[in-house]
C-alpha cells in the first residue's frame, strides 16, 4: 500500500502563506483597533472579519466559476478576486 501526498507546488504554498498572513494581520488589527459593525452595500451589518470571510468565499466561487466556464488564464480570475476583496473590504 502506498500513500499519496499532495503536491505542494509554489502557487499552493504562496496561497496558504498569504491566507495565514492575512489572518495574522487581521488579528493584530483587531487587537489594536477593535471593529464596530457597519452597513455597506451588503444587506447585513458586518465587521472587518465578516467582510474578510465573505470576500474569501466569494473569491473561491469566482475561481471555481472561472475554471469551470472558461479556458482563459486563471490570473484573470485572480485579478477579479483581488478587486472584489478590495471593494468588499472598503465599501461592503
Amino acid at each position: 500500500m502506498t500513500l499519496e501526498w499532495m503536491a505542494w507546488t509554489v502557487p499552493t504554498a504562496v496561497f496558504f502563506i498569504t491566507i495565514a498572513l492575512i489572518l495574522t494581520a487581521m488579528t493584530i488589527w483587531e487587537t489594536v483597533s477593535p471593529t464596530i459593525e457597519r452597513r455597506g452595500f451588503l444587506p447585513i451589518a458586518t465587521t472587518r472579519g465578516d467582510r474578510l470571510f465573505i470576500g474569501l468565499l466569494g473569491s473561491a466561487y469566482i475561481h471555481l466559476a472561472w475554471v469551470g466556464m472558461t479556458d482563459l488564464s486563471i490570473y484573470i480570475a485572480l485579478g477579479i478576486s483581488v478587486v472584489w476583496m478590495m471593494v468588499l473590504m472598503r465599501w461592503g
